[in-house]
């Protein structure tokens, strides 16, 4: 057990510091995103170069770099007859996927806000905790406008939604991560006390929130 959870964590870890948004900026002209807006790495930052192809493609990758490191592990790490995704090593390698997104050491641990690498985490771990979080992503991100607000939000909702499909504990592990993606939003959330975080679409350059 204690060998597959240093796997996932290692495995988690080494793809989520994977800089898709970094990359894809300087493979397709745009120059080092880290020079605009935010200056974070995640798909809100790129969508300010106003590609909006780049921005889809490095939310699409972000979260997948979190569900391939799940469900290496998962395969690994289950017994060949349960259907349980949940193991030591899968819930290990989601927790290693959120760390290396925010944290990559490659980028001085200045890396995204981790909100399309939980989606991926989650869809990988559970589907319907997946679809439950992408759902209220979307809607919330469609009525409001606000992208920290809509990430937030789907972050809250993942343990809870954990939890009511009978997976205490993935929904302790999501419950972390979480409490990780709202610190990762702490500036955000300053501005939206003061009421002065910009919605999507608006200044380009305000700095609202990544992925």
């Amino acid at each position: 057990m204690t060998q597959m959870v240093i796997a996932g964590l290692v495995l988690g870890y080494a793809l989520g510091a994977i800089p898709f948004g970094l990359i894809l900026g300087y493979l397709s002209g745009a120059g080092d995103i880290r020079k605009i807006g935010s200056g974070n790495i995640g798909a809100t930052n790129v969508l300010r170069t106003g590609r909006k192809g780049l921005a889809a493609a490095t939310l699409l990758l972000d979260a997948a770099k979190g569900a391939t490191a799940v469900l290496v592990m998962a395969h690994i790490d289950a017994a060949p007859a349960s259907s349980n995704w949940a193991t030591d090593g899968a819930l290990a390698a989601a927790v290693g996927a959120l760390l290396g997104h925010c944290f990559p050491v490659w980028l001085r641990f200045r890396g995204g806000k981790g909100v399309a690498t939980l989606l991926g985490v989650c869809l990988a771990l559970a589907w319907p905790v997946g679809l439950v979080c992408a759902a209220v992503w979307l809607i919330v991100l469609k009525v409001g406008r606000i992208s920290s607000v809509s990430g937030m939000s789907a972050a809250v909702l993942a343990p809870l939604t954990a939890w009511v499909i009978g997976q205490p504990r993935m929904a302790c592990v999501l419950a972390g991560l979480a409490a990780l993606v709202l610190w990762t939003h702490r500036a955000n959330i300053v501005r939206l006390r003061q009421g002065t975080e910009p919605r999507v679409g608006s200044n380009a350059r305000a700095g609202p929130t990544e992925t």
